[in-house]
């Protein structure tokens, strides 16, 4: 397992956790700390995971990308550049948002207190996104002259609606973690002490589950979001071929025919 310096990453019961650890920055992202949660997810994956949590240490999930300290970077505002700013997604913000997406495991992300800029679009990359009640989520690229990034602008308008993901990039106001789940931003709010057991019993449910069935419908979920009927269709046709033809396919038909509970073996 590799070292890292700005996050831990912790693996036990085929469950990997990512914890942003950069509290006396509020977890502020620089390019370097993009680079090693990509890195953790490989590792993750090469452990054999069946579910990844990621959250933050302290106070905050993540307060953005830190273009002010870490990697010798500077912030956007005093006068980074526009072709540098491009080159950081390009680079390292953009591959690691790639990367969650394309996991073929169900991610869950635990948002603890502020969830902004890029951390905004990491926290609500989750599968299941729970917040605790102090958390909020912001973008607030708007008050520096930027347009949000990360993959804000393809997940906000699809998670909550043009209205309310214009209303959130344009306007740049705090969207309290409650407010963020009558939107359907994110699955749930739970108390603050409570955040992490949430996140843990839920990743161990799915964990538990067909695994290769849920990467499957992640996979196929997201893809349809550009797909007409028609593709669709065929698309879950093919999913559904390759999931009928799994170790745990046959498993489930057992246990349903048996009445009892199916113990999936991730296969």
């Amino acid at each position: 397992m590799a070292d890292y310096e700005m996050i831990t990453l912790a693996v036990a019961d085929n469950i990997a956790t990512i914890t942003l650890n950069r509290p006396e920055r509020l977890n502020a992202m620089p390019p370097a700390m993009a680079d090693e949660i990509s890195a953790a997810l490989d590792d993750a994956l090469d452990q054999g995971v069946r579910a990844i949590v990621m959250t933050g240490a302290g106070r905050a999930f993540c307060s953005g990308a830190d273009l002010a300290g870490g990697g010798g970077s500077r912030d956007r505002s005093q006068g980074l550049g526009g072709d540098a700013a491009k080159a950081s997604l390009d680079g390292h913000y953009n591959p690691m948002i790639k990367k969650i997406a394309d996991l073929p495991v169900p991610f869950i992300t635990a948002v603890n207190g502020p969830a902004a800029g890029v951390g905004c679009s990491a926290g609500l990359a989750g599968d299941f996104v729970l917040a605790g009640k102090s958390a909020y989520f912001l973008q607030a690229f708007v008050n520096i002259g930027l347009v949000p990034d990360g993959g804000a602008t393809w997940m906000l308008p699809r998670l909550a609606g043009k209205a309310r993901a214009f209303e959130m990039m344009m306007l740049g106001e705090k969207i309290p973690a409650e407010k963020a789940a009558d939107w359907g931003l994110i699955y749930k709010v739970v108390e603050d002490d409570a955040l992490i057991g949430e996140a843990m019993a839920l990743a161990k449910r799915l964990a538990d589950g067909p695994t290769l069935a849920l990467g499957l419908m992640r996979r196929v979920a997201t893809q349809n979001l550009e797909r007409g009927y028609s593709d669709a269709l065929d698309a879950e046709a093919n999913a559904q071929r390759e999931a009928g033809n799994s170790d745990d396919a046959k498993i489930g038909a057992i246990a349903f025919l048996k009445k009892e509970k199916a113990r999936f073996t991730g296969k």
